[in-house]
Order: C-alpha cells, then structure tokens, then sequence
C-alpha cells in the first residue's frame, strides 16, 4: 500500500486561497513559489534588494505567475494582512513588521520548520558554532553508503519542503541549522547535535545570550524520545545537558566518559557503564585535527541506531572533509597549500592550527562579526612561523598578537596586504620546504568577498594559477 503523508495532505488544504507572503528570493525560498502557485495560493514575495538586481529568472516566474512583489530598502512595508508568512534565515523573527504581523494572527514559518513538522521520516539535526557541515556532511554519507535514502538539507543541500511527498518513514532527513534557521521555530529534530557554541554572529543577533537560546531550539521540543548529542567539553553545550527533554549522548576529546564517546590517545572510543570500546585509530582517518575527531565522534552518536558501526567506520576513513574546511588545495615543492575559508571566527582557526605540528604560514582576516580576537593571539604565537594579515579585522587581530607578544616577550613576523593575491604572492616567498600555507580567516568574507565560498573558492584558484 502506498504511503500516505495525511499531514502534508492537511497543509495543502488549509493554504488554498490563503493569503501568503514569501520573504527573501533564495535558494531556500525560490521551489516555495512554484509549489505554493500549483496549490492555488495568492502569494506576493518581499526581498531587500531592489528589482534591478533581482534575477531574470524570477522576475519571468513573477510575471508568468501574476505574483505581487515588493522590493527594495522599504520592502516591508506592505506587509499587512497575510495568513501565512515564510520568512527567510536572513530576516529574524524579532523583525518589528513579522512581530506586527503575529500579532495579527498571522503564521510566521519557514521551509526548515514545516519540513520537520511535515517529514514522515526521522531528521537528525546539527548545529553548532563550528563544525556543523563536516558533521553533517559525514553523516549524511554514512546513511548513504548504509544503502539508505538519506536527503540532505538546511544550510546544505537543497531546499526540501518540495521533497516531503517523496519522503518516506524509512527515509533519514539529515539537516544542518544556522542560530538564524532555528530562531523561532517550535519543533525539534528527533536527533539533535550540538557540537560547540562560541560567540558567532554578534552583528546580526541582539546579544550572546538570543544565539545561545536560538541554538537551543534544536533540542527545546523534543520528546522523552529524542536524543540530544553534545560536546561535554564546551562549557555552554554541557549545561544543555539538564534541559533536555530526552536521552542526552555525550562526547569529549579531553575527558574520559562513563558514558558516550571519547577520543583518547590517537583511539576513537565508545564509552558505556565505564567499559570502552575502540572504534577507530585517527592514524587511518584523512581528514586532520581533534575538532574533526569530535565532529566524528558526534556522527557516530548520531547514526548508531540507524548504521552498523562497521559501515560507519569504513565510510569515515574514506572521507576527505568538505570543501573550504581544512581542503588540501596544493602540495607542491614540498609545500602544502591548506584552504580553511569557512572559518569564520577565531575559535575555527584556533581549531585549525591545533590540528599541524608543521611551521605554519597563517593568512588571516575579514569582515567583523564583532568578535574578541584575544583568544586566537596565543595560539598564533605557538604555531605560526609568519602572519598574514588582510580585511577589515586584520588591525584587531594584529592588536591582539602584538599585546600577547608583548606579554611573552616574543617576536613573530607579521605582514599586511591589500589583496588576496599579495597574500599568496607573500606566502611564495616566505614559505619554505616543509611549511604549511593555511589560509583561515578568523572573521566572516563580507568586506571583499560574495561569501565564504567564493572567497575559498578565489584562493583556490589562486594558489593553483600556472601565473605563479
């Protein structure tokens, strides 16, 4: 008998002639129009960017569809009278027009949150300040590799609310969730990870305190059936463990649990009653640095009931990390080139340079997310042969070195540039035999960049131009 999705079936009803605005045009958002036309839906879409720069591809969808639209620096404000509004990650719930409209009565969703209301399937959920998409990323290739279907989305992946009808209760919905994603919704995946949370976002978020409560939601309205996996090691993530509704599974790169997962002495170990079980040696994994063995030790938490952990081990050693994570882009005269642009706070490049015991020539760097860069000046002075400095918090983050140095009574070689490129040209110069280039910015890509990807994506092409 073939399955039936009653909910989804229930949503399609109650939306006919409903009155729904669509806020933001991204990926996230743009199979929405199509889906919600196809039901018979009176939309009108809102985004921020002014119509020249909307795409040709959606400005024919508008036209063909008849949608009403507003665009630009007021956008917003004919937002009145909805009955239903999706709003993107970008514009948070606390938005005063979205409160107005709540207040009203209106319906304030997203794609992620009636994904998880809607899917038949069990979702496992990741978040984090660092670490989220290796995680993700790896889990969604061991359910994979297991043979099962696995969809893939969030942060990552594609748009999913238009794959529910294919979705089925055997199937596993794997999502990676930004502090803005979970931001307001009220439901939570049947698998929750938390890897670690750091100051991140402080320019968008009103204080520390809105992004810590908004990672809480991935965990909030679980059941006593859920399951909440959490690095004990992170201060933050560890006083999650009294508020959860369900099982809490724990791991740690520093303490020896009773129970959970823990990464002892090159060893990879499951911890139960107090009797350890070796997993995995991290000398047959690819991917480098204790942050990647917790975020595996999270995957393996996450897909212990669903995989057999001999499929899961041999998933993980053939895994070679994600792209902008730690990429090996170069190797070259003896010189390895490392490509880390999604990190984006100093917690991640700290995490990056912990993960070499070669000399490191560091170029670091970017837009300020308001973050506090003393924590990155020591390990800078422990791990770096030369610094590269480049964007806008590259004065912080000299500021921060100069004064630990100070402290230490140490002299590092320090460098500023104007252009990614005079990094790379710099690097050349600098590095010898033996050294790694790493490239991890400690700060977002914003002032120079279209985002961390293409940031990643430009030092790439840099590094392996035959221009050299």
């Amino acid at each position: 008998m073939e399955y039936r999705n009653e909910k989804l079936e229930e949503f399609n009803n109650y939306i006919k002639n409903k009155q729904i605005a669509i806020i933001g045009l991204g990926v996230s958002n743009l199979p929405l129009i199509d889906y919600l036309y196809n039901k018979g839906v009176k939309i009108t879409v809102f985004d921020s960017k002014p119509i020249e720069e909307i795409s040709e591809e959606i400005k024919e969808k508008i036209e063909e569809y008849k949608i009403a639209y507003s665009f630009g620096k007021d956008y917003l404000r004919k937002l009145i009278k909805f009955d239903i509004i999706f709003r993107s990650p970008s514009c948070l719930p606390t938005t005063p027009q979205l409160v107005a409209e709540e207040e009203r009565g209106a319906i304030i969703t997203t794609e992620i949150e009636l994904v998880i209301k809607m899917s038949p399937s069990k979702i496992i959920g990741i978040t984090g300040s660092e670490g989220k998409t290796t995680t993700t990323t790896l889990i969604s290739e061991i359910i994979k590799q297991s043979g099962k279907r696995c969809f893939l989305g969030g942060n990552i992946g594609i748009p999913l609310f238009t794959e529910i009808e294919k979705m089925k209760p055997e199937d596993i919905v794997v999502l990676e969730l930004s502090s803005f994603q979970l931001m307001g919704i009220e439901v939570s995946p049947d698998i929750s990870i938390v890897t670690n949370i750091t100051p991140n976002h402080l320019n968008i978020h009103k204080d520390y305190q809105e992004y810590i409560d908004a990672k809480k939601n991935i965990f909030k309205y679980q059941n006593k059936d859920g399951i909440l996996i959490i690095n004990n090691d992170n201060e933050i993530t560890k006083n999650f463990e009294s508020e959860a509704p369900g099982k809490v599974i724990l791991f740690s790169s520093k303490q020896k649990l009773d129970n959970g997962y823990i990464f002892d002495n090159g060893i990879i170990k499951e911890s139960e009653e107090g009797i350890r079980q070796h997993i995995l040696n991290t000398k047959e994994i690819k991917i480098r640095g204790i942050h990647n063995y917790e975020n595996i030790m999270a995957a393996l938490a996450a897909t212990k009931d669903i995989v057999d952990i001999e499929n899961s081990t041999e998933t993980i050693k053939n895994f070679s990390g994600v792209h902008h994570r730690l990429e090996l882009v170069n190797d070259e005269n003896g010189i390895k080139w490392y490509n880390d642009s999604a990190a984006t706070s100093p917690t991640r490049t700290i995490a990056a340079l912990n993960g070499f015991t070669e000399n490191i020539i560091l170029i670091a760097g970017g837009s300020d997310k308001n973050l506090d860069y003393t924590p990155i000046a020591k390990p800078i002075l422990e791990h770096v042969k030369s610094l590269i400095l480049i964007g806008e918090t590259a004065k912080k983050i000299l500021d921060a070195v100069k004064k630990e140095a100070n402290i230490q009574h140490k002299n590092i070689d320090i460098h500023m540039c104007d252009s990614l490129k005079q990094t790379i040209d710099l690097s050349r110069k600098l590095a010898d035999e033996g050294d790694v280039v790493l490239f991890s910015p400690a700060s977002a890509s914003f002032d120079m960049f279209k985002n961390m990807y293409d940031r990643g994506d430009q030092f790439r092409e840099l590094v392996n131009s035959k221009n050299k």
